[in-house]
């Protein structure tokens, strides 16, 4: 059965010393993408190298890369709100919050239904345009080296379409956060979510 579990980047280090204290002696196989460990019962875990490429190909290496100061970005878009935020060393330096109201479906039917579908797509136009300007505002010029995203897919990617978020584009990494209307708090734990780093466990095959 394989699983992913997320690690703060603090706790990486223990988290592996108690892999091999679980399943037994472990070997390292390490890309500058990824770290490989295969343990003496068979259990595997693969770490996914966040702000790749590794510099050192060392679990020495991966611990002091993960706890480097890295520069993340946490962009979250959902129809009702809008959240953005830069984090450096898992401290958020800078962000800014907003929400737009948008017009709720209706049972209504015939011409009325039509001009509440209208009020509705243009009340999400108009949110997603205040998105994109706190996303230029907050997260452009932030020399970022990592930036997550979360809420409604459409949304985030109407957004990353602006030409002045251009370079933000090659920088989206997962995972993708299922989160509620973004308010600060909401913004905080994504930061902390994002920062996580993910390994994908498999454990032993039965004989």
């Amino acid at each position: 059965m394989t699983r992913i579990v997320s690690v703060a980047p603090e706790r990486l280090d223990r988290w592996l010393t108690g892999f091999a204290e679980r399943h037994g002696s472990v070997s390292y196989d390490v890309t500058p993408a990824s770290v490989r460990l295969t343990a003496e019962d068979g259990s595997l875990a693969v770490v996914d190298v966040p702000y790749a490429p590794l510099p050192d190909l060392s679990r020495e290496g991966l611990i002091a890369h993960v706890l480097a100061d890295h520069r993340l970005g946490v962009l979250l878009v959902r129809r009702g709100g809008y959240g953005a935020g830069v984090f450096a060393g898992g401290k958020l330096v800078d962000s800014k919050v907003g929400s737009r109201h948008v017009q709720g479906t209706t049972k209504a039917g015939g011409w009325s239904q039509q001009r509440y579908a209208r009020r509705r797509d243009n009340q999400a136009r108009e949110a997603f345009a205040a998105a994109t300007e706190v996303a230029v505002r907050i997260l452009a010029p932030a020399r970022l080296d990592a930036l997550v995203c979360g809420g409604d897919r459409r949304a985030v990617d109407t957004v990353l379409e602006d030409p002045r978020l251009k370079e933000l584009v090659g920088l989206v990494r997962p995972p993708f956060l299922g989160v509620p209307d973004p308010k600060q708090k909401v913004l905080e734990q994504a930061g902390v979510d994002a920062r996580a780093i993910r390994i994908e466990l498999t454990d032993p095959q039965e004989p």
